[in-house]
């Protein structure tokens, strides 16, 4: 199995933790909440052995990466700037970039942000959107029929009360996290706030049901031990901040090659949010994956990892 190596770069004013394997031409992974690199650990291998440079950052406000207090460090200016420097720090011209979540976001953004930067992308679950004067927490409250009791977007908003519920055990919160397509409904109940707003986590019953290993769910654990939840949390608290910004990518159209992996058992980011992608980004391979919930590629590694050498491979990227 290929080598993982750990090392940290200066980039847009932060200290930035990276995981990388192989040699090749680079594809860069972006995690989304709350995950680490290690989320990326089936496809760094993979893809190295395939004679891909796989390169997964603990992104800003997570792991060993730096995690500044402001939420309004934390909007896509910002999270792209990093990815831009990433890219600098290892002297690297273009990549492929790969997101899952809130990283899903920011690689749809790096298309508008910084074409000439990006050679592919690939998302995970989260669909493109063209940018809007929206403000992003309501917007999918909105779109998801709830109220600002209900939706946790909007529970995440209020400072202190998601680190409280997160941290008081934190490794009964990634056992609840961590939930395979067959627990659909748990999911739904922490997107739902508990349906009450009594809490993400509280009405999700504590089995240990997870599709991780206990030693996987350690590594998250003694990460978020350190580090508590806040840095992932500012994600959310900046994200509104986005419908605020002075000449943003206006879009709708994204010209890239791209490929979108929805999953049928994601209730937050659902398959039929990805229905208009085609019009948008046009060439654009649309694959699904049944039987799969929100966590793709780490519940699906296998077949996450077939699609990606696949696209890849129709890229026509030098290999080493």
């Amino acid at each position: 199995m290929a080598e993982i190596r750990h090392r940290f770069i200066e980039t847009n004013g932060i200290r930035m933790h990276v995981a990388e394997a192989g040699e090749g031409f680079p594809v860069v992974f972006c995690h989304g909440f709350p995950e680490l690199w290690y989320s990326w650990r089936h496809q760094l291998t993979a893809l190295a052995e395939a004679g891909y440079r796989a390169i997964a950052p603990d992104m800003r406000g997570y792991g060993e990466t730096d995690a500044p207090a402001d939420p309004a460090q934390y909007t896509m200016k910002v999270l792209c700037a990093d990815m831009a420097g990433l890219l600098d720090a290892l002297g690297l011209e273009r990549a492929v970039f790969v997101g899952h979540d809130w990283g899903g976001a920011v690689v749809w953004q790096m298309g508008l942000r910084y074409p000439g930067r990006v050679a592919a992308i690939v998302g995970l679950n989260t669909p493109y959107a063209p940018p809007s004067n929206r403000r992003t927490t309501e917007a999918l409250r909105d779109y998801h029929g709830l109220t600002d009791a209900t939706f946790y977007m909007r529970y995440f908003l209020k400072p202190g009360v998601a680190e409280a519920e997160l941290e008081a055990d934190i490794e009964k919160t990634f056992h609840k996290v961590f939930m395979d397509w067959t627990r659909a409904e748990d999911f739904t109940t922490f997107m739902t706030v508990g349906g009450d707003g009594s809490g993400v986590l509280a009405r999700i019953p504590d089995d240990r049901r997870s599709f991780l290993s206990e030693e996987e769910i350690a590594v998250y654990v003694g990460a978020y031990r350190k580090t508590g939840f806040r840095g992932g949390l500012n994600w959310y608290r900046g994200a509104d901040l986005n419908a605020e910004e002075a000449d943003a990518p206006k879009g709708p159209q994204l010209h890239v090659p791209a490929m979108m992996i929805t999953a049928a058992d994601d209730t937050i980011l659902k398959p039929e949010m990805a229905a208009a992608m085609p019009a948008l980004i046009p060439g654009i391979r649309m694959e699904h994956l049944e039987r799969c919930g929100h966590w793709t590629q780490q519940e699906r590694p296998a077949e996450v990892n077939r699609l990606l050498l696949e696209f890849l491979g129709s890229l026509g990227l030098p290999r080493s």
